[in-house]
């Protein structure tokens, strides 16, 4: 409980901290311990309001140091670096690196002690092609490569023209894989992109093949009840046209056996006539 009351009281205290422009470690050491969170997603939802917060803050800010001086400049610039970093905002904190170097390189012209070494160059290359900023990477590196010619040729006094070579080569290399990187990222991102667009036209014209075919099966289907509709029809009609003539047969073919057995009958009942008047006439002339 004693944490989730003082949580809204330390965010009130770093935002009171930048509204006042106080850029020092006192506040750096505030946003650290706002960052402790056992919970998660706490933690990530204060992260997040504090990257809006810092980001909205940090350009307002900008707007009001173009009168100050050069140090004064990159103590702020080197301030919001710190704070980016500590919140977990990479883009940020390495844009703002990379103003403060660029800034430093113009003004070393004029003071020397504000110079940017090849290392802080080459380190910052490094970093930026670790985090997928590759296209920046090789304007590091060309800037480290620039930079470490005109020290190669400063110190050549020296002689140690093997480790300047060996030097030369590792920014180099390190270029060389900022830009294959950079090339191959815009490689994949052609690729993705059409084979986005190809699964949209596949998606189209299949999506157009099932309803020509749900059209056409639907067709072919109702045709088929039809003509099974109508088979059915011709083959009643046929039945129904059929059983007069059926029952005609039958009728003939009874009253045939009907009158067959009429004459049988009247044969039978002939012959038992014959037979009893036989019999009669045979007993009248056996009388004496």
């Amino acid at each position: 409980m004693a944490g989730e009351t003082e949580t809204p009281h330390q965010i009130s205290l770093f935002r009171s901290q930048i509204t006042t422009r106080r850029f020092n470690d006192e506040s750096l050491q505030i946003l650290e311990s706002l960052l402790v969170f056992k919970d998660v997603k706490s933690q990530a939802e204060t992260r997040s309001d504090l990257k809006q917060f810092l980001r909205f803050e940090s350009l307002s800010i900008f707007q009001e140091i173009k009168y100050k001086t050069v140090y004064q400049k990159l103590s702020i610039l080197q301030f919001f670096v710190r704070a980016f970093a500590l919140i977990g905002d990479t883009e940020s904190c390495l844009a703002l690196k990379y103003e403060a170097l660029l800034f430093r390189d113009v003004k070393s012209t004029s003071d020397q002690s504000l110079h940017v070494s090849y290392l802080e160059w080459l380190n910052f290359a490094q970093n930026l092609l670790d985090q997928g900023f590759y296209s920046i990477a090789t304007q590091a590196c060309e800037k480290a490569l620039a930079c470490f010619q005109k020290k190669d040729v400063a110190d050549a006094k020296t002689g140690d023209f093997i480790e300047n070579a060996r030097v030369i080569e590792d920014i180099k290399r390190l270029k060389d894989r900022a830009m294959k990187s950079a090339a191959s990222g815009s490689i994949q991102a052609q690729a993705a992109e059409y084979l986005k667009r190809k699964i949209v036209e596949k998606t189209r014209i299949s999506s157009s093949f099932r309803t020509e075919t749900k059209s056409a099966a639907s067709t072919l289907f109702r045709n088929g009840i039809k003509k099974r509709h109508a088979r059915e029809l011709r083959k009643h009609q046929n039945k129904e046209n059929a059983l007069p003539f059926h029952s005609i047969k039958r009728t003939s073919s009874v009253c045939r056996r009907e009158r067959l057995l009429f004459w049988r009958l009247l044969r039978a009942l002939c012959q038992r006539v014959s037979l009893a008047k036989r019999d009669s006439f045979m007993n009248t002339c056996i009388k004496p």
